[in-house]
């Protein structure tokens, strides 16, 4: 079968590596899908894997963790899917990944793609949603329904936090600010929702101050991008008792900024579940499905806004290259081989 990634590895290697490949067809465990990929989505997960992941010519690493498709075929423990079924998912880190064209995945972290979408669209929310659903109502614990409060979203226009805005404005009463510098960029998550939006290049808590909502207003907040200037805007934001969710890698933040305000600090990894094989494993496929209703339902849309073409290594490369770069708002997709 067809294939992307790469054969040999030196660190921090750069997109120029990526070749296609042509591999063996894999076979699905007990539990497993194979499903035929029809569309995947380019994350920042796959430039992290390709600069640090060890590979050979022996030992091929194939990237990517979001993609949709058909079902091909289904193990002999399988319950919830049968052959035919649409699907969508992010996959297992664990696992090679799912820039082929035949791709093997546990049925548990699946979910049965949104009806509404073509293959492109819903190959960009498994990543982005169930991080940001994990992240705001497993591990923050926000209400869904209408309550108070606020949510500060740092990074508004990636794809995590796209997903993070529309679930928040969406499915529940919080107010959301976010952080965008670029006026493309401060349009796109008003799009996503946000009722107020601040640039992260100036100072961020007199801006937020500025908007009126109180002295210490961000009930929650929700951090991509944590640099030592920004950890202090946010412990200076928070309100006693509230929560900051991180899902980045910063340098080492001082906790002790929190304490007389008793603010806690929540990690999100999307991998946590599958890596760890935890007992809640299905509480993926339980999200993607909550997903694809609200999606179905028109409520929340696909955060997609750069389809690329084929999947081969010259697409991968060129979608790799932007993220890098930095400038990408959304998700970048291709689909077929």
């Amino acid at each position: 079968m067809k294939a992307v990634g790469y054969s040999r590895f030196e660190p921090g290697q750069g997109p120029e590596v990526l070749e296609d490949l042509t591999l063996p067809e894999p076979t699905p465990g007990p539990r497993d899908l194979l499903v035929r990929v029809a569309a995947v989505a380019v994350n920042p997960r796959d430039t992290k894997v390709r600069r640090t992941k060890p590979a050979s010519p022996e030992r091929p690493q194939v990237l990517g963790w979001d993609a949709a498709g058909t079902v091909a075929a289904v193990g002999s423990e399988v319950t919830g899917y049968g052959v035919g079924d649409d699907v969508y998912y992010a996959g297992s880190a664990e696992r090679p990944g799912c820039f082929s064209e035949l791709h093997v995945v546990d049925e548990r972290i699946v979910g049965h793609k949104p009806s509404t979408l073509d293959f492109p669209a819903a190959a960009a929310l498994p990543l982005t949603s169930l991080t940001a659903y994990e992240m705001l109502f497993d591990r923050l614990q926000v209400p869904l329904g209408e309550g108070g409060g606020t949510l500060l979203v740092l990074g508004g226009a990636g794809g995590v936090p796209s997903m993070a805005i529309q679930f928040a404005a969406r499915l529940t009463g919080l107010t959301v600010v976010a952080t965008a510098s670029r006026e493309e960029s401060r349009a796109w998550v008003q799009r996503m929702g946000a009722q107020h939006v601040v640039d992260h290049h100036e100072d961020l808590a007199e801006q937020v101050r500025a908007l009126g909502l109180g002295d210490h207003p961000i009930s929650y907040a929700f951090s991509t991008h944590t640099s030592a200037e920004a950890w202090r805007a946010l412990a200076a934001m928070a309100a006693p008792q509230g929560r900051i969710g991180l899902i980045d890698d910063p340098q080492p933040l001082d906790l002790r900024l929190l304490k007389a305000k008793s603010v806690s600090v929540h990690w999100e990894s999307m991998y946590t579940r599958s890596t760890f094989c935890t007992p809640d494993l299905g509480r993926q496929r339980e999200i993607l499905d909550t997903v694809a209703d609200v999606v179905d339902a028109g409520t929340v849309v696909s955060p997609a806004t750069q389809h690329l073409g084929t999947i081969d290594a010259a697409g991968i490369r060129a979608a790799q290259e932007a993220i890098e770069a930095g400038s990408v708002i959304g998700k970048l997709t291709l689909s077929g081989f």
